[in-house]
């Protein structure tokens, strides 16, 4: 039982840095954005973390999955609140992209819940990649005022891997968690076997 609450204990840090992000970020606002940057970095590293020692440890579970995944998205748009709370300018540079982004996060969850009746927790490659991304982007934001670049491959990236999750819920015959793409998900539809990796899946 004590190793089943270590990746809790990562992902309960995680969750705590919201509403400290949260309230910092509403009091002092722009004079404090090197802390948030580094709480930014501190969450990414508990989100990394969490799931290879979960998986090292063989207490990986469904719940612990889920609960990582809602974690995450309410992580991530806590940092997006404050950057655009910090640069308003930046992010309604390019607001249509983000709402597109958003709305296919919406979606994502709408067609997880329509088919399996509860929120997907595949925690697929490309979306792990698209929080690197995110992470750069706001590095960029927070630390340099700059939305260039960066900025636009966290959108890009931000597409492809929500169309690479709404493909996984299409071809997933069931609900399952921790899937590496929507070509693992139709393997698995077709009844094969996938290969995963602890240091990812």
């Amino acid at each position: 039982m004590k190793k089943l609450h270590i990746p809790y204990y990562f992902i309960a840090f995680r969750f705590l840095l919201i509403p400290i992000i949260g309230i910092l970020g509403s009091y002092y606002g722009d004079s404090i954005r090197y802390l948030i940057l580094m709480l930014m970095y501190l969450g990414l590293l508990s989100d990394i973390f969490d799931g290879i020692i979960a998986r090292n440890m063989g207490v990986q579970t469904a719940f612990m999955r889920r609960l990582d995944s809602q974690v995450d998205m309410l992580f991530w748009l806590t940092i997006g609140f404050y950057s655009y709370w910090i640069h308003p300018e930046i992010i309604n540079e390019h607001v249509n992209l983000v709402r597109g982004v958003l709305a296919m996060e919406v979606l994502c969850y709408l067609m997880s819940f329509l088919k399996f009746g509860r929120e997907s927790a595949f925690h697929p490659l490309l979306s792990k990649t698209w929080g690197l991304s995110l992470l750069a982007a706001f590095t960029g934001i927070l630390g340099f005022a700059y939305g260039g670049l960066t900025f636009k491959v966290a959108v890009f990236l931000g597409v492809i891997s929500h169309i690479d999750r709404l493909l996984i819920t299409w071809f997933l015959p069931t609900w399952t968690h921790d899937v590496p793409s929507c070509y693992h998900a139709w393997k698995i539809r077709k009844g094969n076997k996938i290969k995963r990796y602890k240091l990812f899946n």
